[in-house]
C-alpha cells in the first residue's frame, strides 16, 4: 500500500463497515452514536461491496483516508488476501472482521471473538475458569468464539455439530494450537453433554429472525441452572433463551457480543474508551425504527 499520512485525530474520522448486504447493519446507527458521544468529528458509512469489487474497495481504504473500516459477510475471510498484516488470532481464526489503516498499512483484525467473551463475562458469567462449555455449531462464528473461550482456561469446550466430522475437525485444528481441551462430536451426544455443562452458546443461525420457531437443539436437554447464550440478537431473545429461561437457566443474547465486538474496533481505530451504553442504546433505538 502506498505511503499515508499517519493518524491525525484532530481531522475528521472516516470508518465505515464492507458487506453484500449491508442495508441492514445495525453497526451506522451503533458507530455514529458512539463518535458522537466521544466528541470525535467523524462518519461512519454502510459499504456495498460486491465480492467481485472487495480487492478495488480495500485499496479504496487508503486512497479515500479511512482510518479503518469493519469487514461482514461474506467478505471477512476472502479480505485477508488483500491486507499487509494479519494478527495472529485473525489469522488463527481465518477471518477478519476489522481493518485499521496505519499510515498505508492495513492491518486486519477479529474482535468477534473478544467481543463475545467479554460481554459474557460483564452479562452473565464473570468467571470461566474451569467451566464445562458446549458450543452449537461449528462454523466461522464458533470458531472465533472459541479461541477467546480457550484463552479463558474453561475446563472443556465441547462442540456440537449436526456433522460431526466439522466439529471434531475444528477442535482438533484448536486443540493443535495449544488451546486446551477442546472436543467435538455430532449432536447425537447432545443429550449426555449439555447434562454437565455448565455454559451452552448457539452459533448457528437457527432461530434467528424471520425463522423464530427454529431452536438448535431442545432446551429440555441442558440441565437446569445452567447459563445458555445465543449469539444471535435478531430477535433480542430467541426461542432457546426463552425456553432455558422458564427453565431457571441464566441466558445471554446477542446483543451484547455486537455492541463489544464494536467497542474493541472503536478503540482499536481511536485508542479511546468507547461509549459502550450508548452503543447499547442505539442498536436498541434501531430496533424501534
Amino acid at each position: 500500500m502506498s505511503e499515508q499520512k499517519k493518524f491525525n485525530p484532530s481531522l475528521p474520522v472516516l470508518l465505515g463497515v464492507m458487506g453484500d448486504p449491508i442495508a441492514h447493519s445495525k453497526s451506522p446507527a451503533m458507530h455514529n452514536a458512539a463518535l458522537l458521544a466521544a466528541g470525535v468529528n467523524g462518519m461512519y458509512m454502510p459499504l456495498h461491496v460486491h465480492p467481485d469489487q472487495l480487492e478495488a474497495a480495500v485499496r479504496g481504504i487508503v486512497a479515500l483516508n479511512y482510518r479503518g473500516v469493519n469487514v461482514t459477510i461474506p467478505h471477512k475471510e476472502q479480505v485477508m488476501q488483500y491486507l499487509d498484516v494479519i494478527d495472529e488470532s485473525a489469522r488463527l481464526i481465518g477471518a477478519v472482521n476489522t481493518i485499521i489503516n496505519e499510515g498505508g498499512t492495513l492491518t486486519g483484525y477479529n474482535t468477534d471473538g473478544i467481543g463475545y467473551v467479554r460481554s459474557l463475562k460483564e452479562e452473565a458469567v464473570p468467571e470461566l475458569a474451569g467451566k464445562r462449555i458446549a458450543v452449537l455449531g461449528a462454523g466461522g462464528a464458533a470458531r472465533g468464539v472459541i479461541y477467546a473461550l480457550a484463552l479463558e482456561k474453561p475446563e472443556r469446550i465441547h462442540i456440537l455439530n449436526r456433522t460431526a466430522d466439522r466439529a471434531i475437525a475444528l477442535a482438533s485444528d484448536l486443540r493443535g494450537h495449544g488451546l486446551g481441551e477442546i472436543s467435538g462430536s455430532g449432536m447425537e451426544d447432545a443429550a449426555t453433554i449439555l447434562d454437565t455443562a455448565d455454559i451452552v452458546i448457539n452459533t448457528t443461525a437457527a432461530g434467528m429472525h424471520p425463522h423464530v420457531d427454529d431452536l438448535p437443539v431442545d432446551p429440555a436437554l441442558i440441565r437446569e441452572g445452567a447459563a445458555v447464550s445465543d449469539l444471535i440478537y435478531n430477535p433480542l431473545e430467541t426461542r432457546l433463551l426463552r425456553e432455558s429461561r422458564m427453565r431457571g437457566c441464566t441466558v445471554h443474547g446477542g446483543l451484547g457480543m455486537f455492541v463489544y465486538q464494536g467497542a474493541v474496533a472503536f478503540e482499536h481505530w481511536l485508542g479511546i474508551p468507547a461509549p459502550v451504553e450508548t452503543m447499547r442504546r442505539a442498536v436498541l433505538n434501531s430496533f424501534e425504527v
